[in-house]
């Protein structure tokens, strides 16, 4: 079984989607309905910068989404379809969005629109400055988690990614995340790193983002996928538009559960994950199931190498 899987924000660079675009048509295709679906040059700004804005996360999420959709667009023109190929789809955080657009729950230009207002609505979540997200390196969940919980000292401090290999994310009030990377250490952390990024995601204090996205995903037609996706919140396959609708919502504030999305799936028989528009799930599903075969599709040669083999 195979699943294909969509990565999350920080996979942005600038220059993404631009060989793509001036290779194949169906890439283009992509790039202009985002554009005219956010009343924004967005594509101009993927390929040509400045990085500073590219790194806002109201462009950055939609971007990250255009750019994986495009490389599955090239394969699919190509006469490779995705519920022929596929069983599941997941993404992280972010690409849950893409996996959904992916497996034909969301049109193209609705998940451009939901990207932006959630991105816009994370932003606006916490002013800048007074929250902030950290990795922790060699503490299982478990650990991690207490961490957080013992740090956060009236303040709010969450375990918001569980991306497997001893690698969790923290997020929350700045000064509960620097107690919890001290406090780390003090356990047996190899390292406690801040990331940067401009809100604390996946954390009580993005419940405003989620009440926006609670009312926009009720404003919006939604089909069920073609295949299941695996929900970041619960680690399961999911189906139905009303279950997809919730567990979106809740994903603004709940953990990413990525290690145990993927033990899931390795439980369930996928024994080969192709990860579309990036190279940073594939190691995390190697560090997770090692048996599991891994592959990312981000260029042209990628798409016609895996059009021969898939």
């Amino acid at each position: 079984m195979r699943a294909f899987i969509f990565p999350g924000q920080g996979s942005q660079a600038v220059g993404m989607g631009s060989a793509l675009a001036d290779a194949s048509a169906a890439a283009r295709a992509v790039f202009q309905e985002v554009d005219d679906a956010l009343g924004q040059n967005l594509s101009r700004l993927m390929r040509e910068g400045p990085d500073d804005q590219l790194m806002l996360t109201e462009n950055a999420q939609p971007a990250i989404m255009a750019n994986a959709i495009a490389v599955l667009r090239v394969l699919e023109a190509g006469g490779v379809r995705l519920a022929d190929k596929s069983d599941f789809v997941a993404g992280h955080s972010l690409g849950e969005y893409t996996a959904l657009c992916a497996a034909e729950a969301f049109d193209l230009a609705t998940t451009a629109r939901l990207l932006k207002v959630r991105g816009e609505a994370m932003q606006a979540a916490v002013p800048v400055g007074e929250g902030a997200m950290a990795v922790l390196l060699g503490l299982d969940f478990d650990a991690a988690a207490a961490v957080a919980a013992e740090a956060a000292d009236g303040e709010v401090c969450q375990a918001a990614n569980d991306n497997g290999g001893g690698q969790v994310v923290i997020s929350g009030h700045a000064g509960a995340v620097a107690r919890a990377m001290e406090l780390a250490k003090e356990r047996g952390a190899k390292r406690a790193l801040p990331l940067a990024v401009s809100a604390p995601f996946h954390c009580s204090l993005m419940a405003p983002a989620a009440d926006v996205m609670d009312a926009a995903l009720a404003a919006v037609a939604m089909q069920g996928p073609l295949v299941p996706v695996y929900a970041n919140v619960t680690a399961a396959p999911v189906t139905d538009p009303d279950d997809i609708r919730r567990l979106l919502v809740q994903q603004v504030t709940g953990t990413v559960r990525w290690r145990e999305s993927v033990e899931a799936m390795w439980t369930a028989g996928v024994t080969e994950v192709v990860e579309f528009g990036g190279k940073v799930l594939s190691p995390m599903v190697k560090r997770i199931a090692p048996d599991m075969v891994t592959r990312s599709v981000v260029s042209m040669d990628d798409v016609e190498a895996l059009a021969k083999e898939i």
